[in-house]
């Protein structure tokens, strides 16, 4: 299984779980909450990042669950 991205998108129908560079929607879901939820344990699962993307599509929120390539210092 690769690791990739989660993004929480807007979508006609509510919104989007997508993995990184699919053409597809993972799931979808009548809320954003509900798929954040399904979002953060893919990403737990996979030891990626989880990008949550607003109703303007832009990126509102990010987490890294997993091996973080770059931690903070101090």
């Amino acid at each position: 299984m690769t690791k990739k991205n989660q993004h929480v998108v807007p979508h006609k129908d509510g919104w989007a779980v997508k993995g990184a560079g699919n053409a597809k929607a993972t799931a979808i879901h009548p809320t954003q909450q509900s798929a954040i939820t399904q979002a953060r344990d893919i990403a737990r699962n996979q030891g990626s990042e989880m990008l949550i993307h607003g109703t303007n599509g832009r990126i509102r929120e990010r987490n890294t669950y997993g091996k973080d390539p770059y931690p903070p210092e101090g």
